[in-house]
């Protein structure tokens, strides 16, 4: 049994400079290299194919097939991204983009706003929740068979470029039409933060982006001047970003001189070591971090220091399991590579990678289906443990490495009214279809609420909401079966209004109403509530 080692001098806050399933532009290691005869190899047959094949051929296409095949023989995170492919890549992460400041969605072919972002670009000019857009750039759009991606190319573009925009809008006969002027747009990693029961603060974080600590600390901040004492961090779906983010993060709930993740190379060029440095604010309020399948990277570095420094309950389902940290170098042509450089370990020493086969991706992407085949999103017996790679938390916990973090407390997949019918609804997209027109119907009365209790107290009886849906339902092609509409009834009516809240209100008001239905939420209050998240845990 491995336990922490106490002896460890005490170093300051490392900020590192690495990217987890994120992204680092690392300085450029190809001019360092070292020419070795599988490089000479390699660049003589490229050159003998461009002089002396029978055929012209394109070496660059080539080289760039060859690429992502050369690196398939390595791990299942290094990866090859085109030139054309970088910025949308990078945009995610960075902090902020340049465009006009909108959410939509493709309904039946037409291009719908769903939200204006506050003080945007498009906020400036009038545009409206509920306005279609029709032309863009006097090319009409609508009823093109247009894609996401194609809409995105076309509104995002350089800071201070102009877009204009043919829009119809429900109280205007004639076409409107507006010229926007791109700026600069946040791209925000936390999706919700509000006071979710008395004392208790919850905050979704969806990425570990450029900006994430400081918005991650204003929520908490603005939480406790509204009463919280004690936190929610949901971290689920959360499939990493950079490292220096979750330590950050991690640092607000530690003591001085606490480990937080250390990382380690072939080389030793890229080990490194990071302390919490005893300037957090919140040191001493009770914290549950809610984890699943698909928390990956820097939610694992997040969770698994708060767990092994016995300073945070963990609630949910075992993590992806990804500890490998990639380094992103830019190439001479502009294209990158997403290098896999070193392996990070939580305070307790575990390596929480689960198992790989190098040119075997597609198995290791499949692992989590096999979770649910196995049983193990709804039983914790189910769960294989490694107890080979027994470690010890802070206190003497038992924990184990070898893939992913396993929660202190297993919360089964909620199953609980999903039945075909409701698959079937869902998978039509009809949830968010119906829900959008009852909006686009009613937005100039509903637009008046300030808040969800505003809002539900507006809306139609469930049993109003759930019939109107049916019919809905039904004329698009899914038949009423009651028998299992009435097992269902609970979760379809409670997504039609959070869907409902979100198309009004905005999407932190998605999470407010959802939230109420949620085990893993409703587990995480009542663990805090009952002092079970106290310090140290035991």
């Amino acid at each position: 049994m491995k336990k922490f080692d106490k002896t460890t001098t005490w170093v300051p806050l490392i900020i590192a400079v690495t990217f987890i399933g994120g992204l680092w532009v690392g300085k450029d290691l190809l001019n360092n290299a070292n020419t070795r005869e599988s490089e000479k190899k390699l660049s003589t047959i490229l050159g003998l194919i461009d002089s002396e094949y029978v055929e012209e051929v394109d070496i660059d296409s080539i080289v760039e097939e060859t690429i992502p095949q050369l690196l398939e023989k390595l791990d299942p995170h290094s990866t090859y991204i085109p030139e054309s492919d970088l910025r949308a890549v990078n945009d995610e992460l960075d902090g902020s983009f340049s465009g006009i400041g909108i959410s939509f969605m493709l309904n039946n072919d037409s291009i719908t706003v769903i939200e204006v972002l506050s003080g945007g670009p498009s906020e400036k000019v009038g545009l409206l929740a509920g306005d279609r857009i029709v032309t863009i750039n006097d090319s009409v759009v609508a009823s093109q068979g247009i894609s996401n991606e194609d809409v995105m190319t076309m509104l995002r573009g350089e800071k201070g470029t102009k877009v204009k925009l043919g829009i119809k809008r429900s109280s205007a006969k004639k076409l409107l039409t507006y010229e926007i002027i791109r700026g600069d747009i946040p791209v925000t990693s936390i999706d919700a933060s509000y006071i979710i029961a008395p004392g208790i603060g919850y905050i979704k974080v969806n990425k570990f982006g450029r900006t994430t600590y400081s918005e991650f600390l204003t929520s908490l901040t603005r939480l406790r001047n509204e009463g919280a004492a004690k936190y929610i961090i949901d971290l689920r779906g959360n499939g990493g970003g950079f490292l220096d983010m979750a330590i950050l993060m991690t640092n607000e709930f530690l003591p001085a001189r606490s480990p937080i993740v250390f990382t380690k190379s072939r080389t030793g060029r890229e080990d490194t070591h990071a302390f919490s440095d005893g300037t957090g604010s919140f040191q001493d309020n009770e914290v549950a971090v809610l984890i699943d399948e698909y928390s990956a990277s820097a939610s694992e570095i997040l969770a698994g220091a708060l767990q092994d420094n016995d300073r945070g309950l963990i609630l949910g389902r075992r993590s992806f399991g990804k500890g490998l940290v990639q380094r992103q170098v830019t190439l001479p042509d502009s294209s990158a590579l997403r290098l896999t450089i070193a392996k990070y370990y939580t305070p307790s020493g575990r390596c929480i990678q689960k198992q790989y086969t190098p040119g075997k991706s597609e198995t290791y992407g499949n692992e989590i289906v096999e979770r649910f085949n196995h049983g193990e999103a709804f039983n914790a017996d189910s769960i294989k443990l490694n107890t080979e790679l027994e470690y010890s938390t802070l206190h003497g916990r038992k924990v184990y490495g070898g893939g992913g973090i396993m929660p202190d407390i297993f919360i089964p997949n909620d199953t609980s009214g999903i039945t075909g019918y409701y698959l079937n609804v869902a998978n039509a997209g009809l949830l968010h279809k119906f829900s959008f027109e009852y909006c686009d119907q009613n937005r100039d009365r509903l637009s008046k609420c300030k808040d969800t209790a505003e809002l539900l107290a507006m809306l139609p009886s469930d049993e109003i909401i759930l019939d109107s849906f049916v019919r809905y339902a039904g004329k698009n092609g899914i038949p009423a079966r009651w028998y299992y509409i009435n097992l269902s009834q609970g979760l379809i009516i409670n997504h039609l209004k959070a869907f409902i809240a979100r198309d009004i209100l905005g999407s932190q008001s998605f999470y407010h109403i959802y939230n109420r239905r949620d085990k893993s939420v409703l587990s995480a209050i009542e663990n805090l509530q009952s002092g079970k998240a106290a310090f140290p845990i035991e």
